[in-house]
């Protein structure tokens, strides 16, 4: 059970980081969403308010229920200021590197019981653990975007995750109303593992004029009944996070069915990454 998890911390007010903080809230735990920066935390704070008041305004949720998530949410701009959390999400830019140093700052920091899970779509599990003093208290909690309205969370246990730390996380994601399914920890678990070569696949067919952007999404919605086609999905997710998955999936699995498609590679080089970015396979106002 969950019970010795009372304040969860959220690291990164991205997105992804936004949603994690909102629907832990929601489900009653006392929330600190931090990030390095103020602006980004504000920004957070303002999307949490507004889709909170969607929920409200399609009567998914009492007032009184967005008054009293909006109250458990503070914010820092300081790591230290997470030592007392009982559970902390990582939900950073998807780089080993930087979510490392991060792990091995948060280990020296929280209390003996803490643990430690990253949002990462790609990353090793196990590496990451082996940053920090308690991998057996680490593990992956893979939410997926946008958080609010995803159902699912693939949990992801490295390769010394104890039952108990996945016992703990399984009850925190049922308090979220979550469906979870359990990966291995192999490179893009598993919704990656078959969705990011679809999207990567998508852009290869443009890059040789198979077809159109319009034509590529709409064969794929209404030739496999996908709610939003491949590249429309990218342009949501982020280029620049299809890229760095890809990478993974290429470098750690060896196959050259993995090779980025140069032609993303050029879109992330320009800048182009989507919705984020105002513009990718689409423009945006």
């Amino acid at each position: 059970m969950d019970s010795s998890i009372s304040t969860i911390a959220v690291v990164g007010a991205g997105q992804m980081g936004q949603g994690i903080a909102q629907v832990a809230a929601m489900s009653g735990y006392a929330v600190i969403l931090m990030d390095q920066s103020g602006d980004a935390l504000a920004g957070a704070q303002k999307a949490t308010e507004r889709s909170l008041n969607k929920l409200v305004a399609k009567e998914r949720i009492a007032a009184e229920l967005k008054d009293a998530a909006l109250s458990r949410i503070s914010t820092t701009t300081e790591l230290a200021d997470l030592a007392d959390a009982d559970l902390v999400v990582e939900a950073i830019v998807e780089n080993g590197a930087i979510k490392k140093e991060i792990f091995a700052t948060l280990d020296g920091l929280l209390g003996d019981h803490a643990i430690l899970a990253s949002n990462t779509s790609s990353i090793s599990i196990t590496e990451l653990a082996a940053s920090t003093s308690r991998p057996d208290r680490f593990i992956g909690m893979h939410f997926m975007n946008p958080v609010p309205i995803m159902k699912l969370v693939e949990v992801i246990k490295g390769l010394a995750t104890s039952d108990e730390t996945t016992a703990a996380i399984q009850a925190v994601a049922d308090k979220m109303g979550k469906t979870t399914v359990y990966s291995e920890d192999s490179p893009g678990f598993l919704v990656n593992r078959i969705l990011m070569p679809m999207i990567n696949e998508a852009v290869v067919a443009l890059h040789e004029g198979v077809g159109s952007v319009e034509d590529i999404d709409t064969a794929m919605k209404l030739g496999t009944n996908q709610p939003m086609g491949p590249l429309t999905l990218a342009d949501f997710i982020g280029l620049d996070t299809c890229l760095a998955i890809m990478e993974v999936l290429h470098t750690n699995l060896g196959d050259s069915k993995y090779r980025p498609c140069p032609l993303l590679r050029n879109y992330v080089a320009a800048g182009w990454l989507g919705r984020k970015a105002g513009r990718g396979f689409y423009t945006y106002d």
